[in-house]
């Protein structure tokens, strides 16, 4: 006669196909330990994102005197010739930046791509340090650098072109946009770079040598073969170069500090989308148009970004 099995040997042997509980249903213990981020993200995050929506309808005096005035402040701003000065502005730096700042630092990255790797991570740290500045910082040196007769830039303007010597580059309308934007190439190129330079790396040698032997110059090569396989990171790069020309705040601010209002120049001609943000939502006192600016510098930034991902999409088709 067969004997039945000692209890509990169907729960511990291997063939039995069961497998013993674990206690995995975890309650609320997951959402314990998600509530501190879940609490930051609603405070510092969430409320300040609805209070800015809700404030851009209103008209403030300070913190707490408030107006409802629906559209007024976007209908203000269409008609307003200081906010039409100010993305004119905003918009030049942003397409100097796409135009001038990244092909430069690409230019860059494709010569450090090749010789010997210790004369390229000393120039990669050359190139690269001056993003570990603060645009506060740059815009006090460069302001010095811009003086007329006495400054580096005005010497070396003098020296080359026989031009510059006297010159008033932050005193001349005509000339603050060009030095804003010649302290950022100074700031950011090292940067933009190394996104560059790290893009280049995976680059495919075989499609490269099978290029040149069907005959692909230098240029038609880096054309045809490099620069489609860098699609991502240019893409990104460009995007995030947009964002950062239409945030600009602390450079022409320190660099205009001089000017009545700071960060306005001569004619306004340095002023900015943020730099007019912060005259009249915290020197004003304006809360409400403030935001209203704030989300029409958001949907500036959501549309060109859009345009470009979309761009970069159809041509990769």
């Amino acid at each position: 006669m067969k004997t039945p099995p000692p209890r509990g040997s169907r729960t511990s042997g291997a063939g039995s196909g069961r497998r013993p509980r674990t206690g995995t249903g975890g309650g609320a213990w997951p959402y314990l330990f998600l509530s501190p981020y879940l609490l930051l993200t609603g405070v510092f995050f969430l409320v300040p994102f609805l209070n800015a929506i809700v404030l851009a309808f209103y008209e403030t005096n300070g913190p707490r005197g408030r107006v409802f005035v629906g559209l007024a402040n976007f209908r203000f701003l269409l008609a307003d010739r200081t906010f039409h000065t100010a993305l004119w502005n905003t918009t030049l730096f942003a397409l100097a930046s796409v135009f001038i700042q990244l092909p430069l630092a690409l230019g860059l990255a494709v010569l450090l791509n090749g010789g010997g790797k210790r004369t390229k991570a000393i120039l990669r740290l050359i190139l690269f340090s001056p993003n570990l500045v603060g645009q506060i910082f740059v815009g006090i040196l460069f302001s010095v650098l811009f003086v007329p007769r006495y400054g580096l830039v005005n010497r070396t303007m003098q020296a080359l072109f026989r031009w510059g010597l006297e010159e008033r580059w932050l005193g001349n309308p005509r000339l603050v946009m060009p030095a804003i934007i010649l302290t950022s190439l100074w700031l950011w190129v090292g940067l933009n770079m190394i996104y560059f330079l790290a893009a280049l790396q995976p680059v495919d040698k075989d499609l490269e040598d099978a290029a040149r032997i069907d005959g692909a110059d230098g240029w038609r090569l880096f054309w045809h073969v490099t620069l489609p396989s860098m699609r991502p990171v240019v893409v990104f790069v460009t995007v995030m170069s947009v964002i950062g020309s239409y945030q600009i705040f602390e450079l022409p601010l320190a660099l205009l500090a001089d000017t009545n209002p700071p960060g306005f120049g001569p004619s306004n001609a340095g002023l900015t989308l943020i730099t007019y943000l912060n005259e009249v939502a915290f020197r004003s006192g304006d809360l409400g148009l403030g935001s209203a600016v704030g989300w029409i510098v958001a949907l500036i930034i959501f549309t060109v970004s859009l345009i470009q991902i979309r761009v970069s999409r159809i041509g990769e088709d």
